[in-house]
């Protein structure tokens, strides 16, 4: 019986594998529960006291070669594959791509659109102190419009909050460079709001800033009307009055969104014109606290939230769903990379 063991060794020995289909028949047939290592095992009780040391030693050599001779066709495949075009008898598989968040998308969409007309970008910090979120913008201590935006402050140090608008990034700018200016100021801002379908107490703005000599009210509509035709398509917007404490004149400014479908009656509430920003001629007070000369410089700025730019983009109805990170979501702006 050892004789037969050792026969098989040799044509183990010998035996070239080709094809992962004759290893698998190789592995089969020596190793499956019908092969003939079982039956040399089975006939293991058979084997005379004597023999059954050298019988054992014979079966594990063939089982081990056998081992071996598999495990080595399926370590060279594989390495080959990895150097070549790869294991052609896998299956297929989709790569799943990822997108751009639909903020980010609308963001660099404002960013493009400001970058033709030679509007550079500034950045600021989040936590900011009280004089460049409130004081400098017009803003002093005890001012009633400080209660327009609920804050988040530093409970150890009332002087530090998180900023309620990126004009504080525009104060800092204009700190730092001389006019003319022309910056625009993405990032997140903070406030002590509910959460709802409508609010939430993080979101993104995009503020801008124009200072420059002899800049009047008209420019600043003319770059609105550039920007809602860029951004919308639509040039159709009006101008109604309104008050911020660092512009002066101010004004919310309207879109012509048009009544084409149902979803325009339900935002427009029927009217067809719809609210995206505010705006207003830099109030002098505004310039002066940042060490410009409001008699030789005018300016104009504009703000808007990213949010809900986004929601009447790709009419979304949940302003929570930007910040929920559900894929299903998400996956649904590929197209827009």
């Amino acid at each position: 019986m050892i004789e037969k063991i050792d026969e098989n060794l040799e044509l183990v020995k010998s035996f070239s594998i080709q094809s992962k289909e004759e290893a698998e028949a190789f592995r089969i047939k020596y190793l499956g529960k019908k092969g003939i290592l079982n039956d040399f095992f089975t006939q293991f009780k058979s084997v005379p006291p004597a023999e059954k040391k050298d019988y054992g030693l014979a079966l594990n050599l063939l089982k081990k070669a056998v081992t071996e001779k598999v495990k080595t066709f399926q370590s060279e495949t594989e390495t080959s594959s990895q150097g070549s075009l790869g294991d052609l008898s896998r299956s297929g598989f989709p790569i799943e791509f990822g997108s751009r968040h639909p903020l980010s998308l609308v963001k660099n969409r404002i960013v493009d659109i400001f970058a033709r007309i030679g509007f550079n970008i500034s950045q600021g910090p989040e936590i900011e102190d009280d004089w460049h979120n409130f004081t400098a913008l017009n803003l002093p201590e005890h001012h009633p419009a400080r209660d327009m935006q609920d804050t988040f402050f530093i409970q150890t140090n009332p002087d530090i909050l998180l900023r309620t608008h990126t004009s504080s990034v525009q104060v800092r700018f204009m700190e730092n460079n001389k006019p003319p200016i022309r910056t625009i100021s993405p990032g997140r801002v903070f406030r002590n709001e509910a959460i709802s379908a409508r609010s939430h107490c993080i979101f993104h703005q995009v503020e801008g800033l124009y200072i420059d000599k002899n800049v009047s009210f008209a420019d600043l509509k003319q770059t609105l009307l550039y920007l809602t035709k860029s951004l919308f398509g639509k040039s159709k917007i009006r101008l109604r009055p309104s008050y911020f404490p660092f512009t002066e004149p101010s004004a919310e400014v309207d879109i012509y969104w048009g009544l084409e479908t149902e979803t325009d009656y339900r935002i427009t509430k029927g009217s067809g014109w719809l609210e995206i920003m505010g705006c207003g001629m830099v109030d002098p007070n505004v310039l002066k606290n940042s060490n410009i000369n409001p008699d030789e410089y005018s300016g104009y700025a504009f703000g808007m939230g990213i949010e809900r730019i986004a929601m009447l983009l790709y009419e979304v109805g949940d302003i929570r769903l930007f910040f929920e990170n559900d894929i299903r979501f998400l996956s649904q702006f590929k197209s827009g990379i």
